[in-house]
Protein backbone atom coordinates (compact mmCIF):
# COMPACT_ATOMS: atom_id res chain seq x y z
CA UNK A 1 0.00 0.00 0.00
CA UNK A 2 1.24 4.09 -0.75
CA UNK A 3 0.31 6.59 1.94
CA UNK A 4 0.99 10.05 0.17
CA UNK A 5 1.03 12.53 2.95
CA UNK A 6 0.48 16.38 1.70
CA UNK A 7 0.51 19.23 4.04
CA UNK A 8 -1.51 22.08 3.31
CA UNK A 9 0.16 24.91 1.96
CA UNK A 10 0.71 28.23 3.42
CA UNK A 11 -2.78 30.21 4.92
CA UNK A 12 -3.85 33.33 5.93
CA UNK A 13 -3.57 34.05 9.64
CA UNK A 14 -7.09 34.23 11.18
CA UNK A 15 -9.71 32.86 13.11
CA UNK A 16 -11.39 30.92 13.30
CA UNK A 17 -8.80 28.37 11.82
CA UNK A 18 -10.54 26.34 10.04
CA UNK A 19 -11.88 28.93 7.93
CA UNK A 20 -8.47 30.19 6.81
CA UNK A 21 -7.85 30.24 3.11
CA UNK A 22 -4.71 29.83 0.63
CA UNK A 23 -2.32 32.72 0.85
CA UNK A 24 -1.10 34.17 -2.63
CA UNK A 25 2.10 32.19 -1.89
CA UNK A 26 0.17 29.20 -0.75
CA UNK A 27 -2.09 28.86 -3.76
CA UNK A 28 1.09 28.65 -6.31
CA UNK A 29 2.82 25.98 -3.66
CA UNK A 30 -0.55 24.23 -4.16
CA UNK A 31 -0.61 24.78 -8.01
CA UNK A 32 3.42 23.79 -8.15
CA UNK A 33 2.79 20.60 -5.81
CA UNK A 34 -0.28 19.42 -7.66
CA UNK A 35 1.40 20.01 -11.30
CA UNK A 36 3.69 17.21 -9.50
CA UNK A 37 1.41 14.75 -8.10
CA UNK A 38 -1.11 14.47 -11.08
CA UNK A 39 1.92 13.50 -13.06
CA UNK A 40 3.11 11.03 -10.34
CA UNK A 41 -0.36 9.57 -8.89
CA UNK A 42 -1.96 6.84 -10.06
CA UNK A 43 -5.45 7.34 -11.47
CA UNK A 44 -7.46 5.09 -8.91
CA UNK A 45 -5.79 7.11 -6.26
CA UNK A 46 -8.43 7.59 -3.16
CA UNK A 47 -7.89 11.46 -1.65
CA UNK A 48 -9.16 12.05 1.71
CA UNK A 49 -8.70 15.55 2.62
CA UNK A 50 -9.40 17.37 6.52
CA UNK A 51 -12.35 19.47 6.25
CA UNK A 52 -10.49 23.08 6.64
CA UNK A 53 -10.69 25.73 4.12
CA UNK A 54 -6.57 25.67 3.59
CA UNK A 55 -7.25 21.80 2.69
CA UNK A 56 -10.01 21.81 0.43
CA UNK A 57 -8.24 25.07 -1.63
CA UNK A 58 -4.80 22.74 -2.01
CA UNK A 59 -6.99 19.86 -2.76
CA UNK A 60 -8.52 21.88 -5.07
CA UNK A 61 -5.51 22.27 -6.97
CA UNK A 62 -4.94 18.90 -8.14
CA UNK A 63 -8.42 19.09 -10.02
CA UNK A 64 -9.41 15.13 -8.82
CA UNK A 65 -12.33 14.08 -6.79
CA UNK A 66 -11.89 14.11 -3.18
CA UNK A 67 -13.31 13.19 -0.60
CA UNK A 68 -13.90 15.33 3.18
CA UNK A 69 -12.83 13.90 6.41
CA UNK A 70 -13.85 14.47 9.70
CA UNK A 71 -10.50 11.86 10.84
CA UNK A 72 -8.56 14.20 9.62
CA UNK A 73 -8.96 17.55 10.87
CA UNK A 74 -6.52 19.44 12.93
CA UNK A 75 -5.52 17.63 16.53
CA UNK A 76 -6.54 14.36 15.03
CA UNK A 77 -3.93 10.80 15.42
CA UNK A 78 -2.14 9.08 13.82
CA UNK A 79 -4.21 5.78 14.38
CA UNK A 80 -7.40 8.06 13.07
CA UNK A 81 -5.52 8.57 9.94
CA UNK A 82 -4.64 5.05 9.36
CA UNK A 83 -7.83 4.13 10.03
CA UNK A 84 -9.30 6.24 7.47
CA UNK A 85 -6.77 5.57 5.06
CA UNK A 86 -7.14 1.79 5.88
CA UNK A 87 -3.25 1.65 6.25
CA UNK A 88 -2.16 -1.21 5.82
CA UNK A 89 -4.96 -3.01 4.47
CA UNK A 90 -5.82 -1.00 1.60
CA UNK A 91 -5.20 -1.99 -2.15
CA UNK A 92 -5.35 1.36 -3.86
CA UNK A 93 -2.79 4.32 -2.69
CA UNK A 94 -4.70 7.11 -0.68
CA UNK A 95 -3.49 10.54 -0.80
CA UNK A 96 -3.91 12.63 2.64
CA UNK A 97 -3.97 16.38 3.22
CA UNK A 98 -4.09 17.07 6.28
CA UNK A 99 -2.60 19.14 9.18
CA UNK A 100 0.79 19.48 11.33
CA UNK A 101 1.75 18.10 13.66
CA UNK A 102 -0.25 15.66 12.84
CA UNK A 103 1.49 14.17 9.32
CA UNK A 104 4.23 14.31 10.86
CA UNK A 105 3.87 12.08 14.07
CA UNK A 106 2.32 10.18 11.20
CA UNK A 107 5.23 9.49 8.77
CA UNK A 108 7.68 8.83 12.39
CA UNK A 109 5.16 6.42 13.50
CA UNK A 110 5.29 4.54 9.96
CA UNK A 111 9.39 5.06 9.44
CA UNK A 112 10.65 4.96 12.67
CA UNK A 113 7.69 3.00 14.55
CA UNK A 114 7.13 5.49 17.49
CA UNK A 115 5.40 9.09 17.22
CA UNK A 116 7.74 11.82 17.30
CA UNK A 117 7.07 15.54 15.84
CA UNK A 118 9.37 15.72 12.53
CA UNK A 119 8.78 18.51 10.39
CA UNK A 120 6.74 18.79 7.35
CA UNK A 121 6.60 22.12 5.67
CA UNK A 122 3.60 23.56 4.51
CA UNK A 123 2.75 22.45 0.53
CA UNK A 124 5.61 19.45 0.96
CA UNK A 125 4.53 15.70 0.23
CA UNK A 126 6.50 12.93 2.04
CA UNK A 127 5.22 9.11 0.12
CA UNK A 128 5.72 6.72 2.19
CA UNK A 129 4.84 3.08 1.00
CA UNK A 130 4.85 -0.93 2.58
CA UNK A 131 5.70 -4.04 0.50
CA UNK A 132 5.95 -7.45 1.50
CA UNK A 133 9.54 -9.66 1.05
CA UNK A 134 9.71 -12.83 2.69
CA UNK A 135 6.51 -12.36 4.67
CA UNK A 136 7.70 -9.35 6.47
CA UNK A 137 6.08 -5.96 6.16
CA UNK A 138 8.95 -3.38 4.86
CA UNK A 139 7.78 0.40 5.54
CA UNK A 140 9.92 2.90 3.46
CA UNK A 141 9.96 6.27 2.03
CA UNK A 142 9.44 6.40 -1.46
CA UNK A 143 9.39 10.36 -2.19
CA UNK A 144 9.63 13.42 -0.29
CA UNK A 145 8.71 16.92 -2.14
CA UNK A 146 9.15 20.03 -1.91
CA UNK A 147 7.13 22.76 -3.32
CA UNK A 148 10.12 24.63 -4.37
CA UNK A 149 11.44 21.90 -5.50
CA UNK A 150 9.19 21.02 -8.33
CA UNK A 151 10.07 22.26 -11.78
CA UNK A 152 8.70 24.05 -13.76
Amino acid sequence: MELILWRHAEAEPGEPDADRALSGKGRKQAAKMAEWLDSTLPSGCKILVSPTVRTRQTAEALGRPFKLSAELAPGTTAEKILAAANWPQGREPVLIIGHQPNLGQLAALLVAGSEQDWPIRKGSVWWIAQRIRSDLAQTYVRAVMAPELVLK
